[in-house]
């Protein structure tokens, strides 16, 4: 869930009482904010919780999701003067508890105006589309000390998605945010290739960090995934993964006792 804690608040009381253990995770939207081209700036924070995040945690996020709702009405406007009949109310409708640039291309695409939700991005929507409105987002730094300051451990989402060709810069941009406090990397990913997983596993290693991965499942949104087993059900995330990362938040919440 990006941004919010609604969905797993929502499933919370039901995993309870199925006995079903549940972990709070959200991903952050965050920026760097050195890169000059937009579509490069974007870089997707995991936070996991194994015990409830902070209440000013849950304040700040309400923050991102007003700042969300600025870019979206942004890109409602654009849109409408480029001649579509595209509402923020019929995007919210379909994104309910977030909104975001996959629901107006739903829209497009239901009323005819891009032939496809791939070239609702490419020609519209996309870092270089004609209606992108860049979000007000905090940076990778700042949602990273945000992440362990409210509990959680910080992970970087779907690397591939850095968008650095050079794995030496590549390299370079995840260990700035190892300085910033990064716990993980994600190595398991619907976009991952097996040589993906293989350089990721290693910079895990080389740096200390503990490995996560996803499905990176969306729903309606992307289709091709399936929930838990990501694209074409191509991949399965070792359960291993999940101890690592307990044992990583017990570790800090320990030595946070020995510094009081």
């Amino acid at each position: 869930d990006h941004d919010t804690f609604a969905g797993y608040d929502e499933a919370l009381p039901v995993a309870r009482e199925a006995g079903f253990p549940l972990i709070c995770g959200i991903e952050l939207s965050t920026r760097i904010l050195d890169e000059a081209d937009p579509a490069s700036r974007s870089a997707h924070i995991l936070g996991y919780f194994f015990e409830p995040p902070s209440a000013d945690f849950r304040q700040w996020l309400g923050t991102l999701r007003s700042r969300r709702r600025i870019r979206n009405a942004g890109i409602a406007e654009k849109l409408q003067a480029l001649g579509m009949d595209v509402t923020l109310e019929e995007a919210e409708a379909l994104g309910r508890n977030i909104t975001s640039r996959p629901h107006f291309a739903r829209v497009m695409l239901r009323k005819g105006y891009v032939e496809s939700m791939e070239g609702a991005f490419q020609r519209y929507l996309g870092e270089h589309g004609v209606a992108y409105v860049e979000r007000e987002d905090p940076s990778a730094a700042e949602g990273i000390r945000r992440l362990r300051d409210a509990g959680g451990i910080a992970s970087l989402a779907h690397p591939t998605r850095l968008r650095k060709s050079d794995p030496r810069e590549e390299e370079r941009l995840i260990a700035s945010l190892v300085d910033a406090g990064l716990d993980a990397i994600e190595v398991w990913h619907s976009d991952h290739v097996a040589a993906d997983r293989d350089r990721y596993s290693r910079l895990a290693e080389k740096y200390a960090l503990c490995m996560t991965g996803g499905s990176d499942y969306h729903g309606a949104n992307k289709p091709e995934i399936a929930l838990g087993r990501g694209r074409n059900a191509g991949h399965r995330v070792p359960s291993a993964l999940l101890d690592d990362l307990r044992v990583r938040a017990a570790h800090r919440e320990s030595r946070a006792g020995l510094d009081v």
